[in-house]
């Protein structure tokens, strides 16, 4: 959605090198469109960051072939009824970001599958940062037997374990340095023996920094159902000052 950092450009240089490698004819396409239908609160929508200029030249850097940036009225043309999928169960069964923020996954869903509509890409790159997102979107592709392969790139982090996000900047230090917390949390919560124990570990170092976080959780990597026995995920979702947080990691994780 704009106001690209390095996560972006990370991702951008990773689906340039795909491109390359499968010989797509294409290239690189980045799409950028501020959506305003997946924001619940609409001062959020409006405060959104655009920079489209910067974020052109950090496209051409990374190897961009093509910059897509839509105008509201090109993704939802007025009178059109656009395609809204049906959620795929990892969408409205969690309890986690589909309950901190109704109707979210109907945006994205809706946005995605019409950006894959109008560009048609074989290979669609997300970060691993929005968790429940790149599940949504890996399920909502199976679901409707896209030819996209979807691939998840590992959340970019600053040098203090921040998980990079366009809305950091509106952290004021001192909520920056509390924000810390949620990294500090999951790392410390992937070395616990297990799931009960690595909630318990989340809920008090968050607790410590006065951060109630809307989850904590250690869930099934795929579905966020129960932790069975495949891979599994630690998620936390918590507003810091005004800023909401996203961060996970593989759980578990024996990271120092």
């Amino acid at each position: 959605m704009g106001a690209l950092h390095d996560g972006h450009a990370a991702l951008i240089r990773l689906g340039s090198a795909l491109a390359r490698q499968r010989r797509l004819a294409g290239g690189c396409v980045v799409s950028i469109f501020v959506n305003p239908t997946q924001f619940n609160e609409p001062a959020d929508y409006q405060r959104y960051p655009r920079t489209l200029n910067a974020d052109e030249e950090i496209c051409r850097r990374c190897g961009t072939s093509v910059v897509y940036a839509p105008a509201a009225a090109d993704v939802y043309p007025p009178g059109v009824s656009i395609e809204v999928p049906a959620l795929p169960r990892v969408a409205i069964e969690p309890k986690l970001e589909d309950a901190a923020r109704p109707g979210h996954f109907a945006g994205v869903c809706q946005v995605v599958m019409r950006l894959f509509r109008l560009v048609r890409p074989v290979v669609a790159v997300f970060g691993e940062k929005d968790w429940q997102q790149l599940q949504v979107v890996r399920a909502m592709v199976q679901r409707a037997e896209l030819p996209i392969d979807i691939v998840g790139m590992a959340t970019v982090r600053e040098a203090d374990g921040l998980a990079l996000s366009s809305r950091n900047r509106f952290l004021s230090p001192e909520d920056r340095r509390r924000g810390l917390t949620l990294s500090r949390a999951l790392t410390a919560a992937g070395r616990a023996g297990s799931p009960e124990e690595a909630e318990g570990v989340m809920a008090r170092l968050l607790a410590e920094e006065g951060i109630s976080p809307d989850y904590a959780v250690v869930r099934d990597a795929a579905s966020l159902g129960p932790v069975g026995q495949e891979a599994a995920r630690a998620l936390i979702a918590a507003r810091v000052g005004s800023v909401r947080l996203l961060d996970n990691m593989p759980w578990p994780n024996p990271a120092p």
